[in-house]
């Protein structure tokens, strides 16, 4: 994942124990190096990415993978997606399309 300066993959171990170091001195709280590739499709999917973009970024063989693990992110958009749609078509009265006070007005 990451060469050391002869192209050959550092150890694992000794990444880790850098990381944790890392974080440390920046005043994280205890995580591990693999949260940060769960932060990082979280905030990507938070802002509207397509699931299959995030999918291709993180390596998973499938977009079901990435649905599965990222699940409880999605179900938080959902409501998102509903108010902006609802935004969406609001009419210029700012009723919502389909109301009984905007049948009224016909």
């Amino acid at each position: 994942m990451f060469p050391d300066e002869f192209g050959n993959p550092l150890d694992p171990s000794g990444m880790t124990r850098r990381f944790k170091a890392l974080a440390r001195e920046a005043g994280f709280p205890k995580i591990r190096f693999h949260d940060l590739r769960h932060t990082h499709a979280t905030m990507l999917l938070k802002q509207g990415i397509h699931p299959k973009i995030v999918q291709e970024r993180l390596g998973h063989q499938t977009i079901g993978i990435t649905m599965d693990t990222y699940t409880h992110v999605i179900k938080g958009l959902q409501r998102e997606a509903v108010e902006k749609m609802n935004e969406y078509l609001k009419n210029k009265n700012g009723h919502q399309m389909g109301t009984n006070e905007q049948k009224d007005h016909q």
